[in-house]
């Protein structure tokens, strides 16, 4: 028997609860992250003699929780750091005063945080300090909005697939395989735009494409593989993780280290966040620090896909009893 539906009142004031609700969530989402961006343990290197640096570092540690101090012996040491991804810029005490490095690639709203906060420091004694950007953004995108602009469409694109291949019935393999097909055309479309065409992501094509397909088979294994185990409240759950947590604690727009905790951390946990991370190494920092974002993009599609596998092959052997429950005769008398 069909489930009796529920009387027009009810689902009228469902409707009435459920909208506002979900415009309360994606504000606080959203809006929440936004109004309390501002630096927390940024990554931050001092290099030179400890006596010429102490100064430096006791000047940027009264801004309390804002760095995370790092100290190298010299400049050298310093620009490893940098292109190995271990912090985002560094001071760099010399004879002729300091010297500041930046990585517009790594976040230019850090690298613009960085310059703001040593001219201000150096303000009082009237010296500039000159800056050299050592990993730069693309020439032809300096604010990185390419990259920024990538997270909800890729989010959008891994949803998409994950609702088609549940709504059209697809199961076992063969959803794996449209979903895994889905994300590799995902891949190739978004690296020929954003690599080949606006040039702003630049590197490797086939990185770049690779992780654009890691990404987007993360999302829509997960949301494939929620509504596999869970049925149709798998796809708003699905959807409600990756587009109203996923997206907005990414960090794409500045930095994970520039979000309220823990926003910052369990952005990178969820693809959106994992998926910027990779994209950023691959493309300008020669792959540093590209083996955690990109185990994280790996679990997510690994478990996604098992549970779709899994879990069409529980509700399979599970519906023909409940059928059959159905269908037996009541006993005369």
């Amino acid at each position: 028997m069909s489930p009796t539906p529920l009387p027009t009142h009810r689902r009228i004031a469902a409707v009435l609860v459920l909208i506002p609700t979900l415009v309360a969530l994606a504000l606080w989402a959203f809006a929440w992250p936004a109004a309390r961006t501002a630096p927390r343990d940024v990554p931050l290197g001092v290099a030179g003699p400890p006596a010429a640096t102490a100064p430096v570092a006791h000047q940027l540690e009264q801004r309390e929780g804002a760095f995370d101090l790092r100290r190298y012996a010299d400049e050298a040491e310093a620009r490893d750091a940098i292109e190995d991804r271990e912090v985002y810029g560094a001071v760099v005490v010399t004879p002729q005063g300091p010297k500041l490095l930046t990585a517009s690639a790594a976040s230019p709203a850090v690298a613009q945080l960085l310059q703001q906060a040593v001219a201000r420091q150096a303000g009082a004694s009237g010296q500039a300090v000159p800056t050299e950007d050592v990993v730069p953004a693309a020439a032809s995108d300096p604010r990185g909005a390419v990259l920024n602009t990538s997270v909800l469409p890729l989010a959008l694109a891994g949803i998409g697939a994950g609702v088609a291949v549940t709504l059209l019935g697809l199961r076992g393999l063969v959803a794996v395989g449209a979903l895994a097909g889905s994300a590799a055309l995902v891949g190739g479309v978004a690296a020929t735009l954003s690599h080949s065409w606006l040039d702003a992501l630049p590197g490797n094509w086939w990185a770049v494409a690779g992780t654009f397909a890691l990404a987007t088979l993360a999302v829509s294994g997960a949301v494939a593989g929620l509504a596999a185990l869970l049925g149709r409240p798998g796809l708003g759950l699905g959807t409600l993780l990756m587009m109203l947590i996923g997206n907005p604690f990414s960090g794409a727009a500045s930095a994970p280290e520039m979000l309220p905790e823990p926003a910052g951390v369990i952005g990178q946990w969820l693809p959106p966040g994992a998926g910027v991370s990779l994209l950023r190494s691959v493309a300008f920092f020669d792959g540093a620090s590209a083996v955690g974002p990109a185990l994280t993009l790996t679990w997510w599609a690994v478990l996604g896909l098992g549970a779709v596998l899994v879990g069409h092959a529980v509700r399979g052997r599970t519906a023909p009893a409940a059928d059959a429950t159905e269908r037996e005769p009541a006993l005369a008398g």
